[in-house]
């Protein structure tokens, strides 16, 4: 299993989409497939449930949902809270991706 630090270290941009069990509607996992299908390895895309992980969301203040926020190199770059579309967020992690 892959640690928290050892997820959002690297060149690579990671968009974490924060969500709970009974609130994550079709459209929003269409929209990480889509994000995901859009830009390939050149960006992490992880869903992170926060009642499995309640330390976690505690500890990134994350307690409404859906939040996405973004890291690379161990560093957030941007955060989110509410619905997003995949091209608000294709163009956001754009901004991150080192070509």
């Amino acid at each position: 299993m892959v640690t928290f630090g050892e997820l959002i270290n690297g060149n690579k941009p990671v968009l974490i989409h924060f969500y709970t069990q009974f609130n994550q509607p079709q459209h929003l996992l269409k929209t990480l497939r889509d994000v995901a299908a859009s830009l390939g390895d050149k960006v992490k895309v992880v869903k992170i449930d926060i009642h499995k992980n309640e330390a976690l969301a505690e500890a990134l203040s994350v307690d409404e949902k859906p939040t996405y926020i973004i890291y690379k190199n161990r560093e957030m770059k941007w955060r989110n809270v509410g619905s997003q579309d995949a091209v608000t967020l294709i163009e956001v992690i754009k901004e991150y991706i080192s070509f």
